[in-house]
């Protein structure tokens, strides 16, 4: 026997037997559901449906109607794809999930139409387009359907209240700067009123408040992209 033969010997064994590496803890359900509010917030992390978000965001009421929207349509598609994923075949599932969304996108759209008329001509066409958010596509892709009813509302409840957040805020923003009002009430001094920063109700304002909310991100997070 040479002097390395053991080392020959415990090297054929680590062949044949290779270290397994440890699998990765599964996520709680507290996990789940927090990680989409600020960790994974869909609008202001991974930078998701962001038409809908620069629309409906010149106001603190335009926002919390869109929010609502969203609200019900990726709790009810969630919770309807989660429970049909065991008999819904794999080749079909985008078309699937398509269908069921823009069923309970048909609803929130009717009923917003018929209780708020006011709200629903603001929020107009946006409301139908909730059918192709990634929001929710991708949480019927990339969660509802590989996971149980419980955590599927868990996670559905987390990222639509990251999106309410972040769209109520930016919605805050420019309504504060733009009109010296928050939910149509005056909380800033009428000079300020009279020379308000039309700018921020516009489109380029909604582009500069989100940008600047994703460099405070950024700069919290120490992130760089």
């Amino acid at each position: 026997m040479t002097p390395d033969s053991g080392n020959l010997d415990l090297t054929q064994k680590e062949i044949k037997e290779p270290l397994l590496s440890p699998k990765p803890k599964a996520e709680s359900n507290w996990q789940i559901f927090s990680k989409g509010i600020i960790l994974e917030n869909p609008v202001l992390i991974l930078m998701l449906g962001l038409c809908p978000v620069l629309a409906t965001s010149t106001t603190v009421r335009d926002a919390a109607g869109m929010s609502a929207a969203v609200l019900f349509v990726l709790l009810m598609s969630n919770i309807v794809v989660s429970l049909l994923r065991k008999i819904i075949p794999s080749q079909v599932r985008i078309p699937v999930f398509i269908v069921i969304i823009a069923t309970f996108v048909t609803i929130a759209d009717y009923v917003l139409q018929a209780y708020t008329p006011d709200l629903y001509s603001v929020l107009g066409i946006f409301v139908p387009l909730i059918v192709v958010n990634c929001i929710i596509l991708g949480r019927a892709e990339g969660f509802a359907y590989h996971n149980g009813v419980g955590r599927s509302i868990l996670d559905g409840l987390g990222k639509a209240i990251g999106f309410a957040l972040a769209i109520i805020l930016m919605g805050s923003i420019r309504e504060i700067i733009g009109k010296g009002t928050w939910f149509g009430m005056s909380v800033s001094p009428s000079w300020f009123r009279s020379n308000a920063v039309l700018f921020f109700g516009l489109p380029p304002g909604a582009f500069l408040v989100i940008g600047l909310l994703k460099a405070c991100i950024n700069k919290i997070f120490k992130r760089e992209g």
